[in-house]
C-alpha cells in the first residue's frame, strides 16, 4: 500500500515540483520512499529465495546514500535564499545596463541583489541622476521600478538617488568593494 501511495503522490506532484522547493521536497521524499519500497521488496525476495543476507545492509546503504545525495543537491538554493545570496537567474549586468539607459540616469553604483524568497528578488542601488532631471525624480523612480518589475521580475527595490556633485567618488558598481 505504501508503495502505491508514494508512487501516486510522486506522480501527482511531478509537474508542480519545478516551481516550488516545498513541492519538490515532497516529490523527492515520495519518490525516494517508493524506490525504497521497491528495493525492500526485491531485497526481501532475494533473502527468502536465495538466502542473500548481505542484500539487506547493501540496500540500506544504497537508500541512505541516495537520500544524502538528494539532500546535498537540493540544499544549495535554500541556503542561497536563507543567506540572502544573489539570484542565479537574473543577469545583473543586463539590469544595470537597462537602468542606466533610462532617461535622466547617469550611472549606478553600490548595487546589491538578493534572493528574498523562492521567487522574489530584491535590488538596492545608488542612482546618479542628471542635474537637470531632479524635478523628474519621481518619474525616473517610477520608470526604474517599472523596468525592474517588467523586465527582470524584481518587485522590491530600495533606491538612493544622488546628485552628480555629491555622488560617491570611485564607488564600485557592485557592493561596497
Amino acid at each position: 500500500i505504501a508503495l502505491a501511495v508514494d508512487a501516486l503522490t510522486a506522480l501527482l506532484t511531478y509537474s508542480m515540483q519545478k516551481d516550488s522547493v516545498n513541492i519538490r521536497a515532497l516529490f523527492l521524499h515520495n519518490l525516494s520512499d517508493a524506490l525504497a519500497s521497491v528495493a525492500v521488496v526485491i531485497g526481501g525476495t532475494l533473502i527468502l529465495l536465495y538466502d542473500m543476507r548481505w542484500v539487506d545492509p547493501a540496500i540500506t546503504i544504497g537508500i541512505a546514500g541516495y537520500i544524502l545525495y538528494l539532500g546535498l543537491t537540493e540544499i544549495g538554493g535554500t541556503i542561497r535564499t536563507l543567506m540572502l545570496g544573489s539570484p542565479v537567474d537574473i543577469d545583473t549586468d543586463a539590469v544595470i545596463v537597462a537602468l542606466s539607459n533610462i532617461e535622466g540616469v547617469i550611472d549606478l553604483h553600490h548595487v546589491h541583489f538578493w534572493q528574498m524568497g523562492e521567487h522574489d528578488a530584491s535590488l538596492e542601488a545608488h542612482v546618479i541622476i542628471e542635474e537637470s532631471a531632479w524635478d523628474q525624480l519621481e518619474n525616473i523612480k517610477y520608470r526604474i521600478k517599472q523596468a525592474l518589475a517588467q523586465e527582470f521580475n524584481i518587485r522590491h527595490s530600495t533606491l538612493e538617488f544622488e546628485h552628480p556633485d555629491h555622488m560617491h567618488k570611485d564607488a564600485h558598481t557592485y557592493g561596497h568593494g
